[in-house]
């Protein structure tokens, strides 16, 4: 069985110390760091833009997972490879042309992704995912993190483990929002390969165990 990928992401961290915050996670067994960015548009949030993203990848040791939730990526996607994104995941709401957007990614050198969000089926992905590298599956509604888990999501898990293992991919299973210790087992035993936790590890008192306990689950 595949390890299971821990990618704790920054938007809950403390950005008035976020260089320690980062220094805190390339000390943990964490092996991504997950980059929410959001345009005010696409989710009812405005994260943060490129200058952020510089400062995240000069002091990250981690495998950086930025996941575009904007209109338009395709305009961003150079932009955040420059910047030292290794994966760069688009909704595919947003997206008006996946496989090209997806062309696009695979063309910098670094791994595509994909998100879609609660109301959208898995079967939209049936014809592209041989190109994508990770599905995140959003088992909250985007734009907020410190949401509950949608139960929902284990059935969507599961239909896209099955066109995975249909059509010989080697498609990573991203799960992002509300994942817990208390969920994180049956989340697991569903087929996720990359377990997104944000207030569960940072608003603990030591999220460098908080990680450890995930990566023992």
């Amino acid at each position: 069985m595949q390890p299971i990928i821990i990618a704790p992401s920054i938007l809950a961290a403390d950005f008035g110390n976020l260089q320690k915050e980062i220094e805190l996670i390339n000390s943990s067994a964490a092996e991504w760091l997950h980059i929410d960015v959001m345009d005010g548009v696409f989710v009812p949030n405005i994260s943060f833009g490129t200058p952020i993203m510089a400062a995240i990848a000069k002091h990250s040791t981690k495998i950086l997972d930025v996941h575009l939730m904007i209109i338009q990526p395709e305009k961003y996607i150079q932009t955040f490879a420059n910047l030292g994104a290794h994966h760069v995941t688009v909704h595919y709401e947003t997206c008006n042309n996946l496989p090209k957007t997806l062309q696009l990614i695979k063309s910098l050198g670094i791994k595509a992704g994909v998100a879609i969000n609660p109301d959208t089926a898995v079967s939209v992905l049936e014809n592209f995912i041989q190109e994508i590298d990770i599905v995140i599956i959003m088992s909250v509604h985007p734009g907020f993190g410190g949401q509950a888990f949608i139960e929902t999501t284990y059935l969507k898990i599961a239909l896209l483990k099955e066109l995975i293992a249909k059509q010989n991919a080697s498609t990573l299973i991203q799960i992002d929002g509300g994942v817990t210790l208390i969920n994180a087992k049956k989340i697991i035993a569903a087929g996720a390969n990359v377990l997104v936790a944000g207030s569960s590890v940072f608003n603990t008192a030591s999220p460098i165990q908080t990680i450890l306990e995930f990566k023992k689950v």
